[in-house]
Parts: C-alpha cells; sequence; structure tokens
C-alpha cells in the first residue's frame, strides 16, 4: 500500500498541471497530433524518471535532491541541480496556487461571496502546511483520499461529457505551424515531470526491491498518461479546438460548458481543484523536504545547533516564499508552465542522466546493492535522453 499510495503522489503531483493546462496548450493542434507529442514526452519523461530513481537507490541520500546530487555529482554538481531545482519548485508551485486562487475565488463568487484571491490561495496554502510538516504517512493517507475522489470526479465528468462527443470535433486537423507545436512541448513536458518527489519516495520505500521501485514509477507515470489522453478526447470532442485555444485559465475552460448543467460544471471545477490540491501536495512536500536537507547540511557543516529558528527558516522558504513570488504573477498559469519547462530539462533529463552516467561507473561505492535499481536500455537509451532533452530545451527558445 505504501508504494501504491507513493504512485499515487507521483501521479497526484502531475495531473495538476497536466488536466488544468493540456487542453488549452494542444487543443490547437487537433486530437491526432497532440497523441503523439504527449506519447514522445511521456517516454523521455518516464525514461528519465527511472534514471533518478536508480541515481536514488545507488546513493545514501536522506531524501532531498540536495544529498542525492552531492553524493552522485559532488559539490559542483549539488550547486547546479539544487539552483535549477528550487526554480522549479517555486514555478509550478506558483503556477498551482494562481490555479488554486483562481478556482477557489470563482466558488465562494458563485455563493455570493467575494472572496479576493490572495486570501484564497494564501489560507489554502497554511492549511496544506499543515499537513506537509506532519509528515509522509498523512501526505500519503490525504493524497490517496483526495486522488480516488479525483478519478471517481474525472470518470463522472468523462462519462457525461462522451454523451455528447462530437467525432468532427476530434477529426479536425486545424492550420498551425509546426514551430507552434515545439513551442507548446514545454507546457506538456511539464505536466509530465513529477520527478521532483522522486527523492522523498524512495526514502519513503527505502526497504522496496529494485523491480518495485521500478513499477512504482511505472505506475506513477501511466496513470497521468491515461488521464490526460482521456480528458483531452473529451474536451475537444465536446468544445472543439477553435474555442478552446482561446482560454486564458481555468475559470474560462470550466465557464465553457454553459450549455452544460449547473451539476456538471460543478464537478468540473470540484475535480480541478483536486487536481491542483494533489499536485501542489507532492511538489511542496518535495520542496519541504529539499530545504530540510540542504538547511540540515549546513547546520553539520557550521556545527549550529538545531531549532525554531532552523524550523521557521524552512517553513518560510516552503510555504512563504512562493506566496510573496505568486504576487508578481497573477494571471500567468500557463506562463509559469512554460518557465518550469525550461528548467525541467535540466532536472528531468539532463541531471538524472549525469547521475545515472555516475553511479554506473566502478569506481562508484553504492549504497546499498540490495536495493539499488538500474535503468535498462543501456547506452543507446542514455544517448536518446540526451537527445530527447536538447529537443525540450530547442523548444524553450520559442516560447
Amino acid at each position: 500500500m505504501k508504494l501504491f499510495g507513493s504512485a499515487l503522489i507521483l501521479s497526484g503531483t502531475a495531473l495538476g498541471a497536466g488536466m488544468l493546462g493540456i487542453p488549452m496548450a494542444l487543443a490547437q493542434f487537433g486530437f491526432t497530433v497532440s497523441l503523439i507529442l504527449m506519447l514522445v514526452i511521456f517516454v523521455g519523461t518516464t525514461y528519465g524518471a527511472l534514471l533518478l530513481t536508480e541515481a536514488c537507490t545507488k546513493t545514501s541520500q536522506t531524501g532531498g535532491m540536495n544529498s542525492v546530487a552531492q553524493l552522485s555529482l559532488g559539490t559542483g554538481g549539488k550547486y547546479f541541480i539544487n539552483f535549477f531545482f528550487y526554480m522549479l519548485l517555486i514555478c509550478i508551485l506558483v503556477a498551482y496556487i494562481l490555479g488554486i486562487g483562481d478556482l477557489f475565488h470563482n466558488l465562494w463568487a458563485g455563493l455570493g461571496f467575494d472572496v479576493p484571491q490572495q486570501v484564497c490561495y494564501t489560507v489554502f496554502s497554511f492549511i496544506m502546511a499543515v499537513v506537509i510538516i506532519a509528515g509522509k504517512s498523512y501526505i500519503d493517507l490525504l493524497n490517496r483520499v483526495l486522488f480516488i475522489l479525483m478519478i471517481t470526479m474525472l470518470i463522472t465528468v468523462v462519462v457525461s461529457l462522451f454523451t455528447n462527443i462530437h467525432l468532427d470535433y476530434l477529426e479536425q486537423t486545424p492550420d498551425f505551424l509546426w514551430k507552434d507545436v515545439v513551442k507548446h512541448s514545454t507546457t506538456i513536458f511539464t505536466s509530465f515531470a513529477s520527478m521532483v518527489v522522486i527523492p522523498s519516495l524512495v526514502m519513503y520505500n527505502k526497504e522496496a526491491t529494485p523491480k518495485q521501485m521500478r513499477n512504482m514509477i511505472l505506475l506513477g507515470s501511466i496513470i497521468p498518461l491515461v488521464c490526460y489522453l482521456t480528458w483531452l478526447f473529451a474536451i475537444i470532442g465536446n468544445l472543439g479546438t477553435a474555442e478552446i485555444s482561446q482560454f486564458d485559465n481555468i475559470s474560462e475552460l470550466i465557464a465553457a460548458f454553459g450549455g452544460s448543467s449547473g451539476t456538471l460544471k460543478t464537478i468540473i471545477a470540484i475535480f480541478s481543484a483536486l487536481a491542483l490540491v494533489t499536485s501542489f501536495l507532492g511538489v511542496s512536500m518535495a520542496l519541504f523536504d529539499q530545504n530540510k536537507d540542504a538547511i540540515a547540511g549546513i547546520v553539520k557543516r557550521t556545527k549550529l545547533e538545531e531549532g525554531k529558528v532552523t524550523a521557521i527558516l524552512i517553513f518560510a522558504l516552503t510555504f512563504i516564499l512562493p506566496l510573496l513570488v505568486t504576487g508578481l504573477f497573477s494571471n500567468k498559469f500557463l506562463n509559469m508552465l512554460d518557465y518550469a519547462g525550461i528548467t525541467l530539462v535540466f532536472l528531468a533529463v539532463w541531471g538524472p542522466l549525469a547521475m545515472a552516467w555516475n553511479v554506473r561507473k566502478p569506481s562508484f561505492k553504492i549504497a546499498s546493492a540490495e536495493h539499488a535499481y538500474t535503468a535498462g536500455g543501456g547506452t543507446f537509451a542514455l544517448v536518446a535522453s540526451f537527445l530527447f532533452g536538447a529537443f525540450i530545451l530547442v523548444s524553450t527558445f520559442f516560447s
């Protein structure tokens, strides 16, 4: 159940961005082109996740990317990875906070209360902080409940939308430039890359066998793919490519179902909120563990005493800093996903690639041979992974 719960945390971390960003980013290209692009990026990100899992199982890391990078890449590599890791987590958290603020603001507005978005996402962030600080067993339990509820909502929405599918919408081949397909690859890439939680999950399941670790990663990666394809099929089949491509935020996507019943719109709004909440849990857990790992290293080197000041600093860096940054990027949900995609190339592809390359050297001392996992594919897969990262990096220059 721990491994299954961990796979759901991995899936839930990805789904917040994808379920809300993918329809708005891909609808303009039609379903067939979107399907091909999604499959390519799924394969690339899943292999990157397996490489990072390999690095985590072969090092005596403590649940944060900081220690994995230190042990596999050295001090210079650690600073490089840490810089991009913090940039990524802040960008993704800001995107999720913006989405949550937008959803809850409209929810309260529908009940007759004008609650500012800033109040909505600030209160939410502090409630989630209590869960994160309580520990991974509480995060796991809450995430399982929310994830099952979210999938139930998704099935309800999809069944309702499938009764009104227009096949001609799915067969549409709108005019577009291929450079625009490349441009939006960063958004799709971000939607699949939930690798930020892998160090935490490997530590949480440190007694698992290599095969169990591999299966956890594969299950946690396949679930978002199935959800994305089903969701994209239902959304495009109901609204068409032209209408969806005009949306700028989540509330506009929900409002597009104006001809649908009020119940369906409410279910879609709740589902969207759950997708964001599960993602927020995973990303904030990763940032919390990273801050705790990094600050513990500083305390150890400087021989300072851990205490309230350390705890307050970890709390501020994990929950206060993203809130402050959010105020600078209002109504920039998709933009923040694009920014995150730039940093993800180094963290979800090239970073794990470099780590795996080093831990496979005969001179590297593996922490535990019994629990050490090695990703398949050999040198060919490593070269393909490098080229995949180059493609995503090139796509960021089109954004």
